[in-house]
């Protein structure tokens, strides 16, 4: 099938571009390269890309023509383009452009693709709010305005399938990491410290703070799982990560013994809209997308030392 992926240079994207590639299908995407973290990871995963024969367009989502930019025979959208985290140095106004402005953007021009089979929103675990152990039934309670736009992004979505416009369907993502991840994420700053001889930047009372922790595979496998069960994923939201619980103690202690090294902490105070505790409830998944999670923690934190190190 033809497939666009908008963020497609970022972290789940640029892995979920080259899994669908390396299934066959067409594939390009959408990029606007923000320099939310360093632009040139980015344009290493588009370089990357671009060897595979994958095209990436650098468009804003915001306020590009996309109706003109977007092939008429797209068939399949998997929209990951967002500004992500809580960090305090964006504001609201950047996270109702970047998630709620964008995607009205996108799922009203793709009401112009005439052969669109599924719109599938990239959506995130933390619109439950903060504490989280539950399944797709629970009230959206978030606490940030990142949780806050992206809920308000994925009912954009999941409108367009209520009006009978074109399958949609939401997937909430649950704390993924491995290769490619940003570099403000756990993992990524703790094995960049463990490198480095550096300081860990540790939010007070987070050592305690449970997660699902999912490796990229896993994600990108329930992901792809989507294309073929249109029928019974249409009007669905669906969580995706692992029931497997850690805590951030856990996390650190884990990079810690597979590099034989033990990581200072610089000690920051409580941040506002973290989440205490994000545990995957994934029994939807598993039954209508045959999800089935198989990543260890030790393995995949393995595999991101290995990508980080290289």
């Amino acid at each position: 099938m033809k497939i666009l992926i908008t963020g497609i240079a970022g972290f789940i994207g640029s892995h979920l571009a080259e899994r669908l590639h390396a299934n066959h299908h067409e594939v390009f995407g959408i990029d606007n390269f923000s320099d939310y973290y360093d632009v040139t990871l980015k344009r290493e995963n588009e370089a990357a890309l671009s060897q595979l024969g994958i095209k990436v367009m650098e468009l804003d989502l915001r306020e590009d023509d996309l109706e003109a930019a977007l092939p008429k025979d797209v068939e399949y959208i998997f929209h990951a383009a967002a500004l992500p985290g809580i960090a305090s140095t964006s504001t609201f106004e950047q996270y109702l452009t970047n998630n709620v402005i964008a995607t009205h953007r996108l799922t009203t021009a793709a009401t112009h693709l005439a052969h669109l089979k599924m719109f599938v929103n990239i959506g995130t675990s933390s619109i439950y709010g903060k504490d989280v152990f539950c399944d797709e039934e629970q009230m959206a309670k978030p606490i940030s305005n990142y949780g806050v736009t992206k809920l308000a992004a994925e009912q954009l979505v999941m409108s367009q399938s209520r009006l009978g416009n074109y399958p949609a369907c939401s997937l909430r993502l649950y704390s993924v990491y491995g290769s490619r991840e940003r570099p403000d994420k756990m993992f990524s700053q703790l094995i960049n410290c463990a490198i480095h001889g550096e300081k860990f930047p540790l939010f007070k009372g987070s050592l305690e703070h449970k997660r699902s922790f999912t490796h990229i595979t896993d994600i990108i496998d329930g992901i792809v799982s989507t294309i073929g069960k249109e029928d019974v994923c249409d009007g669905q939201v669906i969580n995706l990560g692992t029931d497997q619980e850690y805590t951030t103690a856990q996390g650190v202690q884990t990079v810690e013994k597979l590099m034989d090294t033990k990581i200072d902490i610089d000690l920051k105070p409580a941040r506002s809209g973290d989440q205490l505790r994000t545990k995957a409830v994934i029994d939807k998944a598993r039954e209508l997308l045959d999800y089935n999670p198989q990543v260890g923690l030790e393995d995949g934190v393995q595999e991101q030392i290995n990508w980080f190190k290289q």
